[in-house]
């Protein structure tokens, strides 16, 4: 899916990709699992919780969502963006700047997030302000070397590479 600027929420001319049902989550510790999967790839700085149910976006990274538990309908490219339902063994990968906000989430609802390696997280919320920083920011942001579910051969890095172009 690829998220038009929306005046507030930057998004990004690359693809924000939805891997269904890719990782077997039918598990004890499928937080565990999805850690392992995306810490194998090189993506860290990881943190389990939901999703902010305000719009915000990440401009100076990209991020992965990977789907433990529960399930959610959430938003993606901003208020006039697109939402998705994912649910366990779900990921998604947003490319900084893809605007994203959670509007409704079982009670269960677990996410495991990651980064690949470079500067750390900053939640930015869709001001004026924010989103002239973010312009700026956004095409500094470099691609990932792998794809944080299928590695350095994943679809993220032939997409992103072209997407580029």
């Amino acid at each position: 899916f690829v998220f038009d600027d929306d005046g507030l929420v930057p998004n990004n001319p690359l693809p924000l990709l939805v891997y269904k049902g890719v990782v077997y989550v039918a598990n004890d510790h499928p937080e565990k699992t999805i850690e392992a999967l995306f810490g194998g790839n090189g993506w860290g700085a990881m943190w389990r919780n939901g999703v902010y149910d305000y719009v915000h976006y990440h401009a100076t990274v990209h991020e992965a969502l990977g789907v433990a538990r529960g399930r959610a309908r959430v938003r993606f490219g901003g208020i006039s963006g697109k939402e998705l339902e994912i649910t366990p063994g779900d990921v998604a990968i947003l490319p900084a700047g893809t605007g994203h906000q959670c509007v409704v989430a079982s009670p269960d609802f677990c996410v495991v997030g990651a980064y690949p390696p470079g500067p750390p997280m900053q939640i930015t919320r869709p001001t004026p302000e924010n989103h002239a920083k973010a312009l700026k920011t956004i095409p500094e942001v470099k691609l990932p070397k792998t794809d944080p579910v299928l590695g350095e051969d994943g679809p993220l890095v032939r997409l992103w590479k072209r997407g580029m172009r």
